[in-house]
């Protein structure tokens, strides 16, 4: 498979790491604080940036829904076979 990306061309969203997109969201953000753009380079960055934020959005709720798993794994309740139920 060979990177067809291009120095104009950046990489699709879903392709970035958790951390890549992070840094690319904000260089976006400071660039576009930067007031340096023209207004259609700024339209477009911005545009980039709600694709960025969105993805790293739904990938955190992704994490928080497994962390919610394992946690409630690690909370529920023993089965009778491994419950102790003799008196002391």
């Amino acid at each position: 498979m060979t990177d067809t990306t291009t120095a104009t061309e950046p990489k699709k969203v879903s392709d970035l790491t958790f951390r890549e997109a992070m840094a690319e969201l904000d260089a976006t953000v400071t660039t576009l604080e930067s007031n340096s753009l023209e207004l259609e380079e700024s339209l477009r960055a911005y545009e980039r940036g709600v694709a960025l934020l969105a993805d790293l959005q739904a990938r955190l709720a992704n994490a928080q829904q497994k962390v919610d798993v394992l946690m409630g794994q690690l909370d529920a309740p023993a089965d009778d076979a491994t419950t102790d139920s003799t008196l002391s």
